[in-house]
């Protein structure tokens, strides 16, 4: 018997490090509760949070604690390690995770979001619909580009200005000259 479980130890203990690894690797981590979602609806958030390059997968609680255990965070994720818990792991931008799940939760009452992980801080619930509400990544580097671009635009027009009186003031001074000879 003590061989039975000696192999079941293991695989345990490598999903464990499998998900601390993912969990290190990742910039997003959303746990939620998918109870009350069918399959079909899983599926379909599924496929959106996989065509932007996002895991979910339903993982034990168990496994999750373990996963967690030493890290910064793990006093605040406890309490929420409770009920069933599907983990979307992002490793780009980290709000596209927090943007798809909670768009999905709005339209689907049944999924809840329970918690995060964002850069290495633990996030509550209320935080990730703050965060879920900020433009894309793609969008904040508009606005910056735009916040450095317009002062720039009306540096460069000021200058031109200065440039069209110097040239029109020696046009002048030149027809004057002319005129006077």
């Amino acid at each position: 018997m003590a061989e039975e479980k000696k192999p079941q130890r293991i695989a345990k203990e490598r999903k464990v490090e499998r998900i601390r690894e993912k969990m290190h690797s990742a910039s997003s981590v959303i746990l939620s509760d998918y109870r009350g979602l069918d399959v079909e609806k899983v599926s379909d958030l599924r496929k959106k949070l996989r065509g932007e390059g996002i895991e979910y997968e339903v993982i034990k609680n168990t496994l999750i604690r373990l996963a967690v255990k030493g890290e910064r965070y793990e006093k605040g994720l406890l309490p929420y390690l409770k009920g069933p818990t599907a983990i979307a792991f992002g490793y780009e931008d980290p709000l596209r995770g927090v943007k798809i799940l909670t768009n999905f939760s709005r339209e689907h009452e049944a999924l809840s979001v329970k918690v995060g992980i964002v850069e290495g801080k633990l996030i509550d619930r209320e935080r990730i619909g703050e965060l879920a509400r900020l433009p894309s990544y793609e969008g904040l580097l508009s606005l910056v580009t735009l916040v450095i671009k317009y002062p720039l635009q009306g540096l460069m027009n000021v200058l031109k200005g200065n440039m069209r009186n110097l040239v029109f003031t020696l046009k002048n001074i030149g027809a004057v000259k002319e005129g006077g000879s």
